[in-house]
């Protein structure tokens, strides 16, 4: 097979390829084969009548389209594969001569991966800040540990104040009548929590227990049940208890039910570590994207149009199996959210453009630095994700690539490799910082949330 290469104006090619006379002349017996099986012509049992017969039966343009539709895909991808142009489109094609005993001549218009001038990507200067971890980060993180076992225990309050527990039953009313979804039994609120809206937590204040107290409640225009925005409710509400929170003490037998420690002070040190861990992470994915950022400052890409829009529409994608695992619709969050498909689209376009302009950027280096995958890598990471034997690899294996999946997995593997080779050969500065203590933030729990999400993008 003959190819010739010529590159175009507004990122496209033009890729002109010749195949041998003897692949046409096989790719128009095949598809000979394959048309007779449904062809009934008199005087032949049907599949029979010989090629000459067929051809006059279904015309010559039945024929050719189906030995095209045999010969052009391989050899396209062949073609591609020789020249190496990676397309980000279908082609346009424009077919100069297909006959038998002929080669088959044709053309293909495509849009192609931009090309990336590189700039400097070794030898940047970065600073790797890492937070300390200090015993207030250490005592927040058990005082939620604490939170989580504690337990609500009823009182001999009488009457309800903000901050209390309170156990009710409650019945609304829109002009005199029950609503949907405006009732509830045996419903345990914290009174000023938000939980609520505000004019029913505010009016349970002063309420007592065993008394039926009258609450009028207004809807927002934007409330969620279009058939109580901006209505006046009255809700009649009985406070039956009221309870207070008891927390356990932080103690050494605090430490044997909520971890497998015997001590405090071993949970405190194991809390201690995780926090660590922690913002040693965060501190790497820092300095990774101070590192991403200047090497796409250092370099130019022109990407184009079309790969931002499918980068937009994997955000989208992406945004709406977010949301269906939570019970919603993209329909549903774009009406509470007062936009469009079209302004959602905007909103994610300049993100969508940077991802792609790293990607090309990244995958340029991996080229430049010939950062590759390996097998063994690769399996190892099958390992890791699938808690795959070695036995289970062939068949998980196969059904990756069946499905498509083996490229996504490879891809995040070489990503990952080529940020580990900006770091190794970046001019690295490593400062500590004191902890923002202003900030109460379950790291432990954040840290399992984000294993939890990277495991479900895999």
């Amino acid at each position: 097979m003959q190819t010739e290469l010529k590159k175009l104006d507004n990122n496209k090619v033009e890729l002109k390829v010749e195949v041998e006379a003897e692949k046409v002349n096989d790719a128009l017996e095949k598809a000979y084969r394959k048309l007779r099986r449904n062809v009934t012509i008199p005087g032949f049992r049907k599949g029979k009548a010989p090629r000459v017969l067929v051809e006059r039966y279904l015309g010559s343009a039945a024929l050719y389209e189906e030995a095209i539709n045999r010969l052009f895909p391989e050899a396209y991808s062949e073609a591609l594969e020789k020249e190496g142009v990676e397309p980000i489109d279908d082609p346009e094609l424009d077919l100069e001569q297909f006959e038998e005993n002929k080669p088959f001549i044709f053309k293909a218009t495509v849009e192609v991966k931009p090309e990336v001038k590189l700039g400097q990507y070794k030898g940047l200067k970065a600073t790797k800040v890492i937070e300390k971890v200090d015993e207030v980060q250490v005592n927040m993180v058990l005082e939620q540990m604490r939170e989580r076992q504690a337990e609500l225990v009823t009182t001999d309050k009488t009457v309800v104040d903000k901050g209390d527990y309170v156990l009710l039953d409650f019945e609304g009313f829109v002009d005199g009548k029950p609503f949907s979804g405006g009732s509830g039994k045996d419903v345990i609120l914290e009174v000023g929590a938000g939980r609520f809206l505000p004019d029913f937590e505010e009016g349970l204040v002063g309420a007592k227990v065993g008394e039926t107290a009258e609450i009028e409640v207004s809807f927002p225009e934007d409330y969620g049940a279009d058939f109580l925005q901006g209505k006046t409710a009255i809700f009649k509400v009985n406070v039956k208890e009221i309870k207070e929170k008891k927390l356990p003490e932080l103690d050494d037998e605090f430490a044997k039910d909520v971890s497998e420690h015997e001590t405090l002070a071993e949970l405190k040190e194991e809390i201690k570590e995780v926090l660590a861990k922690d913002n040693e992470r965060k501190a790497t994915r820092n300095l990774e994207d101070e590192l991403v950022r200047q090497v796409r400052e250092n370099s130019q890409v022109e990407v184009p149009e079309k790969m931002v829009e499918r980068q937009i529409n994997r955000k989208i994608n992406d945004l709406s199996m977010r949301l269906n695992q939570q019970g919603y619709t993209l329909e549903a969050y774009l009406e509470a959210e007062n936009l469009t498909g079209e302004e959602l689209r905007e909103e994610f376009r300049e993100g969508a453009r940077e991802d792609v302009t790293t990607g090309l950027i990244l995958e340029a280096i991996g080229k430049a630095e010939k950062i590759t995958v390996s097998e063994e890598e690769y399996e190892n990471r099958l390992r890791e994700i699938f808690n795959a034997s070695d036995e289970d690899l062939p068949k998980l294996k196969a059904r990756l690539e069946h499905d498509g999946a083996d490229h996504r997995i490879k891809d995040q593997l070489l990503g990952g490799k080529i940020l580990q080779f900006l770091v190794d050969n970046a001019d690295v500065t490593v400062e500590y910082k004191d902890p923002e203590v202003s900030e109460t933030v379950d790291k432990v729990e954040e840290e399992e949330q984000e294993e939890q999400e990277a495991t479900e993008q895999e």
